[in-house]
């Protein structure tokens, strides 16, 4: 798959690499700003007591 991605990125090596870099970036903002604090209160780790 990250091969397949790397073909059809266009230009050399060097703007191959600022490309890949500004998409990774943008996948990790899109997770961190919309996918996870829409997870998040779905999770069961907010019930922190234990029960005897």
């Amino acid at each position: 798959m990250y091969g397949w991605i790397w073909r059809h990125l266009p230009g050399p090596t060097m703007v191959r690499v600022l490309t890949s870099v500004v998409l990774v970036a943008g996948v990790v903002a899109l997770l961190m700003f919309v996918v996870f604090p829409w997870v998040e209160p779905k999770l069961p780790f907010n019930q922190v007591t234990t029960q005897q």
